[in-house]
This record gives C-alpha cells, sequence and structure tokens, in this order.
C-alpha cells in the first residue's frame, strides 16, 4: 500500500489542478525556481555549519572535556560513555549516529547505553545545526535566544531519557 501514496498524492494534485483550470507546468517551474533560490540562500549557512563541526571534531576538544569530568558524572550515576553523543547531538546529527552506532556495536543495542542512545537520539535535536540553516535561510541574525532555549530543551531531553530509561527499561 505505501507504494502506492506518492503516485496517488500525485495523481490526485495534477487532477486537482485540472479541475480548477491551473496551468501546472508553469505552476511546478516556479516551485523548483523558488526551491533554487532557497537552495542558493542556505547554502552558505550549511557549509560554514559543516565546517565548524568539522573544526570542533578535529580539535579534540570533547576528548578533553571528558578527561576533566569523568569523577564528576561518575558521582552522579550519569554514563560516561554516552557524555560524547550528548555533546555532539545539537551541532550534529551525523556524528551523533555514529556514536550511537559505536555505542550498539560495543555494548548492544538492548543494553542500558544503547536503549538510552537511542532515547537521546528521539529526546534531542541538532539545535545549532537547525539554527544555521533555518534562521539562515530567511537572514535571522540575532538568534541567541532561541539558542538558549533551544539547548535548554535539549538538556531536558537528555535527563528525561535517562529517567524515561531506568523506570521504563529498570536500569
Amino acid at each position: 500500500m505505501s507504494s502506492f501514496i506518492i503516485p496517488l498524492i500525485i495523481i490526485f494534485i495534477i487532477g486537482y489542478g485540472l479541475i480548477k483550470k491551473v496551468n501546472i507546468y508553469e505552476i511546478f517551474l516556479e516551485g523548483a525556481k523558488d526551491g533554487l533560490v532557497t537552495t542558493f540562500n542556505i547554502t552558505a549557512s550549511v557549509v560554514a555549519m559543516m565546517f565548524a563541526v568539522q573544526i570542533f571534531l578535529s580539535s579534540g576538544f570533547i576528548e578533553g572535556v571528558l578527561g576533566k569530568f569523568t569523577s564528576f558524572f561518575e558521582l552522579i550515576h550519569f554514563p560516561i560513555e554516552i557524555l560524547p553523543m550528548a555533546l555532539l547531538r545539537p551541532i550534529s546529527g551525523t556524528a551523533s549516529l555514529a556514536i550511537m552506532n559505536n555505542i550498539f556495536l560495543t555494548h548492544g543495542p538492548d543494553s542500558f547505553l544503547g536503549l538510552l542512545a537511542s532515547t537521546i537520539q528521539g529526546c534531542t535535536d541538532t539545535t545549532i545545526y537547525v539554527l544555521a540553516l533555518y534562521f539562515g535561510s530567511v537572514h535571522i541574525t540575532k538568534s541567541r535566544h532561541a539558542l538558549i532555549c533551544g539547548l535548554f530543551a535539549d538538556l531536558t531531553g537528555i535527563i528525561a531519557s535517562i529517567i524515561i530509561v531506568k523506570v521504563m527499561f529498570g536500569f
């Protein structure tokens, strides 16, 4: 059934356009032009974000931070293995997925860390990437409050993930 949904939607749109006597091809071309303009407008933001993420990952900052705060995270019973993913999730979805895959390979997807990584992936967002992409596409330059709110929501999602996994799965 799912293989028929998209063709049915396309047929419906074309049929609706014919009934309303709209030049479907011209409207399609206008939409394609608008899409290209939007792509052009967001390219600089996306390239800058990818460049910044690569510098951040290559700098060794995460390893340095982990070494300094290991005893603190052990004291509050926060699994140190999940920290790289929690730190990178707001910046890069691909990097956090790679770390989650590594957790799956090392500890298993049904382990506490595997379930926690999956839950964090679902409860948080790539906040900085989203702000760079969407705010850049509409030329919003003052994003300080949105960044603070987004990062707070990510922190809340991480804390909620730990609680949810411990309560729901009995860890």
